[in-house]
């Protein structure tokens, strides 16, 4: 660790975009795992993940050469109501090493904590941890977690529990919510052009010298958004708060909170239980990422006309639909585009619903051609034969041989997915001080399509009161 050299470009804008910070240190840190894949590509070896500095690093009694660590502000939209003041409240940013800027999660309070105490609780931590390497693995794009802390520290949320640091790494932090706070006050067209330069420096770099280069920047960002929901709802990913703070200007899944996998098909499912009005169930994620483009649009206004980016914003749900029918087709094997696809995808997701189908399993099953399978899982519903039936005949006019087919199926349909028990199951060991299954429920997710015969019993439908677990945004 003596030789991790980081870089904070982002304390070259304005002192109001940020606040310089310090870590609170946990009580007795532990490792509980480290992310060995990740570390590799930030030019860290497995003695480095496993040295004192590494956790001392975490824990912020350590600090790498370079590093200034800070907190963004931010404002935001949360549940439609805009909130000026948001920020890292709990995240202090250490700075970038090679492609991910570095934060620390549950380090303590900020001048953005407010009320809060600034912690994460180890639940929590496991969660995100082994989420975002999962979505990672499933092609989608996401943050990540080079590792987690466990401690000594006690941390009150709905009961005591114990306190936990997450180390995240992401190609950018900066979020809808952070282009809306440089719109606040005086002197807008100054602060969002600040803000932006810097934005199209780390991400769009290609952009740079457009002579339209915010509406582009913009544009690129509806179109990261527009794949980031489609590949959400074609995995049956819903996130739980997309509040447009929580939005990725780089079109990454950010922020794990009160998140899942879809289990048996609802598309109203909602799964965060402090969502009471089903704002961000999972048929409502391509309205809501639009409705924050529109938000985003408005605070680019002093930068480039606001019609032409609302219009363009306007589009999100054309391109979605068909970015969400390629994935689907793919999922199904569909070497060809048809004119009655959509029909046969809106059809399929009708049955899986009537049905109650698991997601997952379902497509899983489906590319490995078992329709007895299925049949014989689901019942002799007449819906779904006659669905199945429809898909056979579409498929055998395909020219590919249904062995192709099924090879590039079975890449894209996962054995396995985080289901909520799953992670419950490691949780409670955890909080024991047993992180055995921890790592291997890691394997299961950065390899989800694999067969893993040891963890057969995580790849079928649990029993309904499991596939209904939900979670808060206590974390």
């Amino acid at each position: 660790m003596q030789s991790f050299t980081l870089t904070t470009d982002f304390l070259a804008l304005h002192s109001k975009f940020y606040h310089l910070t310090s870590s609170m240190p946990l009580k007795n840190p532990k490792l509980a795992s480290s992310n060995l894949a990740l570390a590799k590509e930030l030019g860290l070896n497995e003695q480095a993940l496993l040295s004192s500095e590494f956790v001392e690093f975490m824990n912020g009694t350590f600090q790498a050469k370079g590093s200034i660590p800070h907190a963004m502000a931010y404002a935001g939209h949360q549940f439609g109501y805009f909130v000026p003041n948001l920020g890292d409240g709990r995240a202090i940013n250490l700075g970038k090493v090679q492609s991910y800027n570095l934060q620390l999660k549950g380090a303590g309070k900020t001048a953005y904590s407010r009320e809060a105490d600034g912690r994460a609780v180890l639940r929590s931590s496991i969660r995100e941890y082994l989420m975002s390497e999962a979505m990672y693995a499933l092609g989608v794009p996401t943050t990540r977690v080079l590792g987690i802390l466990s401690s000594d520290t006690s941390v009150f949320r709905e009961r005591e529990e114990r306190g936990s640091i997450v180390l995240r790494a992401a190609s950018s932090w900066i979020r809808f919510g952070s282009f809306e706070f440089s719109y606040l006050g005086q002197g807008k067209k100054e602060s969002v052009t600040l803000l932006a330069d810097f934005v199209l420096q780390e991400s769009y770099q290609h952009l740079k010298e457009r002579q339209n280069c915010y509406s582009e920047l913009f544009i690129e960002v509806v179109d990261k958004t527009v794949e980031l929901i489609a590949r959400w709802q074609s995995v049956g990913f819903m996130h739980g708060v997309m509040n447009s703070d929580n939005m990725s200007i780089a079109g990454l899944t950010l922020d794990y909170g009160p998140f899942a996998f879809m289990e048996r098909f609802d598309k109203s499912k909602v799964c965060n239980t402090s969502d009471y009005d089903g704002r961000y169930s999972f048929e409502n994620q391509p309205f809501i990422a639009q409705w924050n483009l529109l938000m985003l649009a408005k605070a680019f206004s002093p930068i480039a006309e606001q019609k032409p980016l609302e219009e363009y914003a306007n589009l999100f749900m054309v391109k979605y639909k068909k970015r969400y029918l390629q994935l689907m087709s793919q999922k199904l094997g569909f070497d060809t585009k048809e004119e009655g696809d959509g029909a046969l995808v809106a059809e399929l997701l009708s049955v899986l619903q009537k049905c109650e189908i698991d997601y997952t399993p379902f497509f899983y099953k489906l590319s490995h051609a078992r329709f007895d399978e299925i049949i014989a899982t689901e019942g002799e519903v007449q819906e779904l034969k006659t669905w199945l039936e429809k898909y056979e005949k579409r498929v055998l006019n395909q020219e590919s041989q249904e062995s192709e087919r099924l090879e590039c199926m079975q890449k894209i349909n996962p054995k396995y997915v985080l289901k909520n028990s799953m992670l419950q199951e490691v949780i409670e060991l955890a909080e024991q001080g047993d992180f055995s299954l921890l790592e291997r429920m890691l394997q299961i997710a950065q390899n989800p399509f694999d067969e893993h015969k040891e963890f057969e019993r995580y790849a079928l439908s649990v029993p309904k009161e499991l596939s209904e677990i939900r979670c808060s945004c206590s974390s």
